[in-house]
């Protein structure tokens, strides 16, 4: 009876994970430069043998055996979550301060209270002081990693590169690509995180921004509600394999007290 419960109570946690996992990606569904979340799920006995030396028992004795037999062996378990970095969809939105990447290994760069980060949001205001922000007033940098402070009252051009003209003033946008898209970190407000920066390299010439377009969200609507109703159909599944587990349980229990009574 444990074997079946465990693996019906780990298979509603792997699923609340996913519904977690696809609600999330629905709610950004608008958001520009946005990149859907995917899940990879295993099970523990293969995850055990790649683990093996890490786990808290020896491998050799009764204790484990049980541990893996008797309990949690085929209990489903995220194996790995990473983002699926495909271009959405360009949307011209004719704002001049509005910049789209069109290849997926480039990133813009902007200045954080938590340092610099990494976005594909290109959807772009001025604060107060005229500097070039995101959204949520986060400075973008130019090549030289300093903010760009432009002015509002002059025709401003960005060509394929990032190179921009703004009446006098001239500039370059950052544009990197890191060594492998799988080492950045997802964080809030669309942006990335990456542990080295010198893992980033600077391409003056990606030939890869669109100004006046936006990119859209990468998140297919359909595919993500059908996970949704997938996984909410598990979910019930599962709760029913433990329902009928636990009555078992108490049928048993109720038999053996009745036993002993007699």
């Amino acid at each position: 009876m444990q074997s079946g419960f465990y693996s019906a109570t780990g298979g509603m946690v792997a699923q609340f994970n996913r519904l977690d996992n696809t609600t999330n990606n629905l709610a950004n569904l608008n958001t520009a430069g946005f990149k859907r979340d995917e899940m990879i799920f295993g099970d523990y006995l293969r995850l055990a043998k790649e683990k093996r030396d890490n786990l808290p028992l020896e491998n050799h004795t009764k204790d484990s055996a049980k541990f893996y037999h008797r309990t949690i062996t085929r209990v489903p378990q995220v194996v790995d979550q990473f983002s699926d970095f495909s271009v959405g969809a360009m949307k011209q939105s004719f704002n001049p301060l509005d910049l789209a990447l069109t290849e997926k290994e480039y990133f813009f760069m902007v200045s954080t209270p938590a340092g610099n980060r990494l976005t594909r949001n290109g959807a772009w205001t001025t604060d107060s002081e005229g500097y070039l922000v995101t959204k949520e007033g986060f400075k973008v940098l130019d090549e030289r990693m300093r903010p760009i402070q432009i002015d509002l009252s002059k025709n401003i051009t960005f060509d394929k590169n990032g190179a921009f003209t703004n009446g006098d003033n001239t500039g370059q946008i950052m544009i990197v690509r890191p060594e492998n898209l799988r080492t950045l970190q997802k964080e809030g407000n669309n942006l990335f995180r990456i542990g080295d920066e010198r893992e980033l390299i600077h391409y003056p010439d990606s030939l890869a921004v669109r100004q006046g377009y936006i990119e859209t969200s990468n998140v297919n609507a359909v595919i993500e509600m059908s996970h949704l109703i997938e996984a909410n159909r598990m979910v019930g599944m599962y709760q029913k394999v433990m329902d009928t587990q636990m009555n078992e349980l108490n049928r048993d229990a109720i038999e053996k007290l009745a036993v002993t009574k007699g």
